[in-house]
């Protein structure tokens, strides 16, 4: 049993899977092909946009790994075989089995256990809380084990997605689709009918799938409209077999195809020649008046000319009527030219907008808060934004409002806020910030960057949608619905064999036995109630959810203001975040210090042998510093960390890389005091075996390796935090990582590591020295020179200060001046004058420094012998703590 496992078991606390081993291959494969793929493996997560959501994966193996320990028995689990039988322990695995994998996890073989990942496990009598809980991933997963789960999110949004994921496990499908026809009859035609066009190849209509909008202005210098193209491209061309991009002829207007839009080419329409790639708009956000040659900043003319106005010039249609004849597809669906019916369809829509007062109230009338997303990093307000209305046209505004106005008068609540979740998501594809992506042919998102940036030349949505075309009503809707029909019979893809296999259907849906709260979690007073917090903290210098989570809340407060508190404000809380954020001047070391609070909460609210787990994204060594300091300062001992889907070669090589981590922590109250050299050594073992193990046992890369190597150090640190003495002073937790990134990047013990660790042993071997010295830079040639150590027959004997061979080589070197004297030369050198109580004072006016304090701290503690200390003066009032053994 390694010392790590004797300090848990005598401390009383159950060793969980997660402490041992955890399946990082199996997880990160998974993984892998979630992130890419949610709607297939997890659609639940696709009903609502939320930032940096973890994949679902990661929190079930985390739960699963968490939630059952050494103490596990037969009465605190079932085991279910996915199915319509959902018949227990006869179609391979029961909870026999379970109860014994439990056991068999170890860092060798972490994946007894993971067989159970694909199966329906029901874990009994364990409480989770998420205080972070963000999109609710960690809710949701822990919810199909059967366990009661708290989530807390100062963030309303984020509160009102994660209820609805919840919820969606309880909600009636057929009522869902009900719900869903009758908004059907009440808004779709009258919306489509502002979304027609001119089909190119009849006397009938085709569907508008995008319009293309493009920002004009007028030159300051001659007055030359100047419509703001970086570029003239509109599309790569897909629906011929001819390779090509769709642009716009600056010239006549029309949309022509070119073989290659970076070079010179001519309009099909009016021969004019010119290159697409040169448009108006140059680099640093200026544009060429193409007549005068006038060069001006785009953000000082909107502000100069009181805004910018707005040309339609193209359209992506797909015509039902000639898809239904058979002709081709590049035929039944393209790009034209904005036409005069398509500009007059508009102004139409915009009149019914105008003189519809009735629905104004179903739009937000909230301005654009200031604050670093909108005022600092992308300025919204210096582009004439002012409203958050102001980010839409009049046809979106009245499309928007005519579907929030049917929601509303569903009688359904629970149905009708799912509608809503499907509208809010809608926005995110539907204003005039986003624009077209030319090379995938279909339209981004507006934070696409994580922040408010207008485009140029955006792109409005066909905000119901057609058969074809993305983020459209109808297609949110339809993630929407398949979320809820996996919630109520969820199933699981993992892979066997390099092939991805789908579990039948679970019988137990999503949601039950979960609350959450719109709170600041520093608000949560519970004591000593939850067996594990799993979550996913806010990172210090991330982006500021409070702030683009505006987006989508102005919206959801037209429905819910009157419903639930939290959307009675004009916008989400600010300051209370717990995130850096300049334009509040928050900064690191308030982030710091209310992450010191959190944790705080976290240790008061988990039971006494609890278990915090969290994903944590970190990229450099002072964050690593960070966050171990704020864990050990509130009383957290780390016992486990984990890569997640991490290529960290630049990590061991000593690079600053950027990745993501899973961190194991468990509260504590005692810590023993140790000298960093002895801390240093007992790392260095620990280091020592993992590698061995890993390297033997698991297909791992050497950065997966360092991660679970750092939590391991982390570990053996986080015993004696505030306790750690280096040259007579106590190491701050920063210092220690500093310290350890040294170790794992160079992971060799020096000559006297060896030494201390030979003391440390009241009798070692020339074995216990070999093995030593595997691990090592040091010599042997050079140590038996130096007299640290010899053979005597069979007998190993170590050269200390009183060995007259030592004493002989030290003198030597001494009193010959000789300038290669080692600390460990001096060290004994004086010990052996200390002694012989001849003065020191000469030698230790020219040798005294903090090297030779540390090592003479290593050298008492190694021998528990304090006259090291003595002779420099040095006093350990806790000499007693400090030698314990």
């Amino acid at each position: 049993m390694s010392e790590q496992e004797q300090s848990k078991r005598a401390e009383g606390r159950p060793e969980l899977p997660i402490e041992r081993g955890f399946p990082i291959e199996r997880v990160n494969e998974i993984a892998e092909k979630e992130g890419r793929a949610k709607q297939w493996y997890r659609p639940i997560y696709t009903m609502h946009k939320w930032w940096a959501r973890r994949p679902g994966c990661l929190f079930r193996a985390i739960t699963l790994y968490s939630l059952l320990d050494e103490d596990t028995t037969l009465d605190d689990v079932d085991v279910y075989e996915p199915g319509e039988n959902q018949t227990l322990g006869e179609n391979g695995l029961d909870k026999e089995d379970l109860v014994e994998a439990i056991g068999n996890v170890s860092m060798e073989n972490p994946e007894s256990l993971w067989e159970f990942y694909p199966k329906d496990v029901r874990i009994k009598n364990k409480k989770i809380l998420d205080p972070f809980m963000g999109g609710g991933t960690s809710l949701v997963e822990a919810s199909r084990f059967g366990v009661e789960s708290v989530g807390v999110d100062l963030n309303p949004v984020a509160w009102f997605v994660t209820k609805k994921q919840l919820d969606a496990g309880q909600t009636d499908v057929e009522e869902l689709e009900a719900a869903f026809e009758q908004l059907k009859e009440d808004v779709a035609d009258d919306i489509l009918q502002y979304y027609r066009t001119p089909c190119p190849n009849g006397d009938h209509d085709a569907d508008v799938m995008y319009n293309f909008w493009v920002k004009e202005l007028d030159c300051v210098s001659c007055g030359h409209t100047v419509p703001l193209f970086k570029d003239y491209r509109v599309a790569k061309e897909r629906y011929s077999d001819d390779p090509g991009y769709n642009v716009l002829c600056p010239d006549c207007g029309a949309i022509t195809i070119v073989d290659d839009w970076q070079e010179k080419s001519e309009c099909n329409d009016c021969a004019h020649e010119f290159n697409p790639k040169e448009g108006p708009v140059t680099r640093g956000g200026y544009y060429n008046c193409p007549k005068c040659g006038q060069k001006e900043a785009i953000i000082d003319a909107i502000q100069g000319q009181d805004g910018y106005d707005l040309q339609l010039y193209a359209v992506e249609y797909y015509c039902e009527e000639c898809d239904q004849q058979g002709l081709d597809k590049s035929t039944h669906k393209g790009y034209k030219q904005a036409e005069g019916v398509d500009k007059q369809l508009f102004e139409e829509a915009k009149r019914e907008w105008n003189t519809r007062t009735d629905l104004h109230e179903y739009v937000p009338e909230e301005n654009i808060p200031p604050g670093h997303m909108t005022s600092e990093r992308n300025p919204v307000f210096d582009h004439g934004y002012e409203k958050w209305t102001d980010m839409y046209n009049e046809r979106q505004l009245l499309s928007f409002s005519k579907i929030l106005k049917s929601i509303d008068e569903l009688e359904d609540q629970n149905v009708a806020e799912f509608l809503l979740l499907a509208f809010s998501d809608v926005l995110e594809t539907n204003s005039m910030m986003v624009s077209y992506d030319h090379g995938y042919n279909k339209i981004d998102h507006i934070f696409k960057i994580n922040a408010f940036a207008p485009p140029t030349y955006p792109t409005e949505n066909n905000v119901w949608g057609t058969k074809f075309g993305r983020g459209t009503f109808t297609a949110i809707y339809d993630m929407v619905k398949k979320g809820v029909e996996y919630a109520n019979n969820p199933t699981e893809r993992h892979i066997v064999d390099n092939e991805t296999k789908e579990t039948s259907e679970f019988a137990q849906p999503i949601g039950l036995n979960s609350d959450v709260y719109q709170d600041d979690m520093r608000n949560i007073t519970t004591e000593n109630e939850y067996d594990a917090v799993i979550t996913d903290p806010p990172y210090y210098d991330n982006i500021i959810y409070s702030e683009v989570a505006d987006y989508f809340y102005v919206w959801q407060k037209v429905l819910l203001e009157d419903k639930y508190p939290g959307f009675d404000r004009e916008k989400t809380p600010r300051a209370e975040s717990i995130v850096t954020n300049p334009y509040l001047d928050k900064t690191a070391e308030d982030f710091e210090h209310e992450m010191g609070q959190a944790l705080e909460v976290i240790n008061r609210a988990l039971k006494d042998d609890g278990t915090l787990a969290f994903t944590y994204h970190h990229s450099d060594e002072e964050s690593w510093g960070e966050l171990l300091e704020s864990l050990c300062n509130n009383d957290f001992e780390v016992t486990a960390t984990y890569p997640i889907n991490s290529d960290l070669m630049k990590f061991i090589g000593g690079e600053a890389v950027s990745f993501d981590i899973v961190i194991v922590a468990r509260p504590t109250e005692e810590r023993t005091p140790i000298s960093w050299r002895r801390l240093r050594i007992e790392i260095l073992n620990r280091l020592e075996e993992i590698q061995e193990s890993l390297e033997e046992h698991r297909d791992l890369s050497e950065g997966d390796i360092g991660v679970v190597e750092m939590g391991a150090c982390f570990s053996e640190y986080s015993k004696h935090h505030g306790e750690v003495r280096r040259s007579g002073d106590i190491m701050t937790a920063k210092e220690a990582v500093q310290e350890i990134y040294g170790i794992i990047q160079d992971n060799a013990l020096g000559e006297q590591d060896i030494f201390l660790a030979l003391q440390r042993n009241r009798s070692p071997s020339y074995n216990d020295f070999n093995k030593l010295l595997r691990r090592s830079e040091a010599s042997e040639e050079e140590m038996r020179e130096k007299a640290l150590f010899r053979m005597e027959g069979n007998d190993f004997i170590i050269g200390d200060w009183r060995d007259q061979k030592r004493q002989a080589y030290v003198q030597d070197k001494v009193t010959g001046e000789n300038g290669d004297l080692t600390v460990l030369d001096k060290a004994h050198f004086l010990r052996y004058r200390y002694e012989e109580d001849k003065s020191t004072k000469e030698y230790l006016e020219r040798w005294n420094s903090d090297d030779l304090q540390e090592l003479c701290e290593g050298l008492a503690e190694a021998t528990g012998d304090e006259t090291y200390l003595n002779m420099l003066g040095v006093h350990n009032t806790n000499w007693d703590e400090f030698t314990d053994e």
